[in-house]
């Protein structure tokens, strides 16, 4: 038999109660040829979480390379980022390394997240969207997410994904 989430636990007002309003949010994305100057995804996903109204706090290019990536992200956390977020190396290509380096940091995966990208991502590109492996997890109490490296991929993950859940999302991972 299935869980039952049992209502009496809490007031359905609370839900949101432990959301985060304004989220503290570290940029790092994975690329062999990019750099901060040239950066499409990264100044989407920027523009998009600043205008939902969090704080980037740093931008960082590193290469795609299994210890640049998780180096990048842990570096980031350890400087205070609530959220991580990658753009670049979720593909199919041997060096699409971003999740195969981030996956072992996270104490739980955010399967949806990864889902519903997918889905989206279907609306758009067809069946070529299973070619992604954007995902997300839970690192202490923060988030990393792994969206890819093109401009519209970056777009899509943040203004329908990211911005909208990721006070909602943070709020639960620090209960």
């Amino acid at each position: 038999m299935g869980e039952t989430h049992d209502h009496d636990d809490h007031a359905h007002g609370d839900h949101h109660d432990h959301d985060e309003d304004t989220v503290s949010l570290a940029i790092v994305t994975v690329s062999s040829s990019r750099t901060l100057d040239d950066d499409p995804g990264g100044d989407v996903i920027e523009a998009t979480l600043t205008e939902a109204g969090h704080e980037v706090t740093d931008r960082e290019v590193v290469t795609d390379d299994r210890v640049a990536i998780a180096d990048g992200v842990t570096n980031a956390l350890a400087a205070g980022a609530d959220v991580v977020v990658t753009t670049g190396g979720t593909g199919l290509t041997p060096d699409d390394v971003t999740v195969d380096a981030l996956a072992p940091l996270f104490d739980r995966e955010i399967p949806g997240f990864g889902e519903l990208f997918r889905y989206l991502s279907y609306e758009e590109v067809g069946p070529m969207a299973m070619a992604s492996r954007a995902t997300a997890g839970v690192v202490a109490d923060r988030l990393v997410f792994c969206l890819p490296g093109s401009e519209n991929a970056a777009r899509t993950g943040a203004e329908r994904l990211v911005a909208p859940a990721v006070g909602h999302l943070l709020g639960l991972a620090r209960r």
